[in-house]
């Protein structure tokens, strides 16, 4: 009930929300790990190759992930609710597009899953991580100020991406 108002009535992230739209972002998280892939095919590197291999794979469980979280728990859009609607009973309200739920942010999660495989595997850049991480944590952002997505979305997005690469495609 605190940010979503701000955002309705703001246009100050107009310019930010049309480049980092959801099919821009959606575009630029799959795109990666494929041309990370081709240039390690290009450079002979193995190391590229599996690590562009493990970001899919952090890719596809995600998004699996996602769609069951969201089917199960049906939560509205900030977007669906009416300016002075109210905030705080969302969950399992979802009629129409069973698919196109709030909870989690599947954008967050897809771009936190591949972030931490290349921030796991190319830690030794210490900038890596860095960069990883804040594009990633643009694209959440970008996931509020569209009104696609509450912050505890995003929030549990990006937790559930770290942990779906972290434990489930790296390993301890």
């Amino acid at each position: 009930p605190h940010d979503a108002p701000h955002f309705r009535r703001t246009g100050d992230f107009h310019s930010f929300n049309r480049v980092f739209s959801g099919r821009n972002t959606g575009l630029a998280t799959t795109l990666l790990p494929v041309s990370f892939y081709a240039l390690g095919l290009i450079r002979k590197d193995p190391y590229q190759q599996k690590t562009s291999l493990l970001a899919g794979e952090a890719l596809a469980d995600s998004l699996i992930l996602t769609t069951v979280m969201k089917v199960s728990t049906l939560r509205l859009r900030p977007s669906d609710i009416p300016p002075q609607g109210d905030f705080s009973d969302t969950f399992f309200r979802r009629r129409q597009s069973i698919s196109s739920g709030s909870f989690p942010s599947g954008h967050t999660m897809a771009a936190f899953s591949v972030a931490t495989v290349f921030a796991r595997r190319y830690g030794k850049h210490r900038w890596v991580p860095w960069v990883a991480y804040g594009a990633a944590g643009v694209i959440g952002f970008s996931r509020v100020s569209l009104q696609s997505h509450f912050p505890s979305d995003v929030f549990l997005g990006a937790a559930l991406g770290y942990s779906i690469s972290r434990f489930a495609v790296l390993g301890p």
